[in-house]
């Protein structure tokens, strides 16, 4: 081996080395209650999607164009997956992520608008390239949950952020969910113009071991 290919074999170790810090770090950073990609879905379990159907939300288009994607469906068909998955392919490119379930979020911004704080407060969401909203409706959400929400959304949309949902209720339930039929049609309003809803179907992916019981099987 030559001086000089010895000199480029460690420089490109070196500067993988940095990527891939940069990468953890920015994982830590992320908060994500758990790391997934895009390769560990199981697409031919979850026979309303397909990879091909994600398109441009795994490359740079989703911050550079501001693409919103809600996920909804029931429990176990893979919805936080997703959106952690493309979230974590952001990182890859260089963007920053912060994952925050629904329930935490609009909790902490109901408590910040009792003490005047609602700015400061919402920095934190507004600055990272890609927000992961993650559970909106599997818990009760506060009285103030559609203004707090609003202003998340509202903020982050005349910022041109993308923001990655994930709901267990269909949208025409938002309303009911969020405690106000009007701002829940604003907040989706605003999701959807530069964005995707994804429904996603079918059994959940964690019991999928449990076989179907017989028709005539006795009950126990």
């Amino acid at each position: 081996m030559t001086y000089q290919t010895f000199l480029e074999l460690l420089i490109a170790e070196e500067i993988a080395h940095r990527a891939e810090t940069r990468l953890r770090r920015a994982v830590r950073k992320a908060q994500f209650p758990f790391l997934r990609t895009i390769d560990d879905f199981t697409f031919t379990f979850q026979s309303a999607l397909r990879r091909q159907m994600l398109g441009t939300y795994l490359g740079l288009e989703l911050v550079t164009e501001g693409r919103n994607a809600i996920f909804s469906g029931p429990s176990g068909t893979g919805k936080t997956h997703l959106a952690i998955a493309i979230a974590y392919r952001a990182l890859q490119h260089g963007y920053e992520v912060r994952f925050v379930s629904a329930d935490l979020l609009i909790g902490e911004l109901s408590h910040a608008v009792q003490l005047g704080t609602l700015d400061a407060t919402l920095a934190p969401y507004l600055h990272p390239h890609v927000l992961v909203l993650d559970e909106i409706g599997y818990l009760s959400h506060a009285a103030d949950a559609a203004n707090v929400l609003y202003r998340l959304v509202n903020d982050r949309y005349l910022r041109g952020k993308p923001i990655l949902v994930t709901t267990n209720k269909p949208l025409a339930a938002w309303g009911q969910v969020l405690h106000d039929g009007d701002l829940a049609e604003a907040i989706l309003d605003r999701l959807l113009e530069r964005g995707v809803h994804f429904e996603m179907r079918g059994r959940s992916y964690r019991t999928r071991h449990l076989k179907d019981r017989p028709a005539d099987s006795p009950d126990e």
